[in-house]
């Protein structure tokens, strides 16, 4: 009962105008006076962000707020993958051989997700991570490792919410919402990153239309807290022990090893 609740509110708000007047007013200059409740309520701490709090024209522009130089560290060696975000490293596991990823009880398809039964079929037996931001982190997106961009598209309209309830009581969400998806190629294979819209607003920027991405060179930024999944090929990757899943982890963090399979 309460399930099918939860997804009638979410269908009955979910909508265009909701989106565009949530987005009308976080762009406003009368939203700068919630910052300072913003920062109290999750907890943010000011000493990493670059501004002052009271520098900051709306909230939109604290969402999308750059940290001071030097307070993340882009970790390991030329092989090593570290956390293209601040976040919760939500789940990781294998791609199973009917192309679904297993999270909270529930199979997501790697095939609708990406949009592609041939594009999905080349992460068969490969490892998968899913990293979730809350309204609370760092907003930005850097490359996990040094790559070549191969291909990026756009699937999906509408977004619903990807937190802890929404994975357990949504549909699908992981692989419906809007999500921009860019495949790369690195050192020993193939790699896709899946930036999944969240609720209300399907906003993710680019800010790095290069072809090379340098590992924790910054890519984009989401305009509210969502998800990233990356999608390495069979063999390829190896979760570095020391990281615990579910757990926080912070951009440039060291979290696994690519490899030759």
């Amino acid at each position: 009962m309460r399930k099918n609740f939860y997804r009638l509110c979410i269908e009955l708000t979910n909508k265009k105008w909701t989106s565009f007047l949530l987005r009308k007013f976080v762009q406003s200059p009368t939203s700068a006076r919630f910052i300072p409740s913003y920062i109290k309520a999750y907890n943010i701490s000011t000493r990493e962000i670059e501004k002052n709090a009271d520098a900051y024209p709306n909230l939109h522009s604290f969402f999308i707020r750059n940290l001071k130089e030097g307070v993340r560290t882009v970790e390991g060696e030329a092989d090593d993958v570290v956390s293209p975000v601040d976040g919760m490293l939500a789940d990781s596991g294998t791609v199973t051989e009917s192309l679904n990823m297993h999270v909270k009880g529930k199979d997501y398809s790697i095939e609708e997700m990406l949009g592609s039964r041939e594009k999905a079929s080349e992460y068969v037996g490969g490892q998968y991570m899913i990293l979730y931001l809350s309204p609370a982190d760092y907003h930005r997106i850097h490359s996990p490792l040094r790559a070549s961009v191969l291909e990026r598209w756009e699937l999906g309209r509408h977004s619903y919410p990807v937190n802890e309830i929404g994975l357990k009581w949504g549909v699908r969400t992981l692989s419906k919402n809007y999500r921009s998806i860019t495949e790369v190629s690195h050192a020993y294979g193939k790699m896709c990153l899946v930036k999944v819209g969240a609720m209300f607003v399907n906003s993710i920027e680019y800010t790095n239309e290069e072809k090379e991405w340098e590992k924790g060179g910054e890519i984009g930024y989401f305009s509210f807290g969502s998800t990233v999944i990356l999608l390495f090929q069979k063999g390829q990757f190896h979760l570095n022990e020391k990281v615990d899943v579910p757990g926080k982890v912070k951009m440039g963090q060291l979290i696994g090893k690519v490899s030759r399979k």
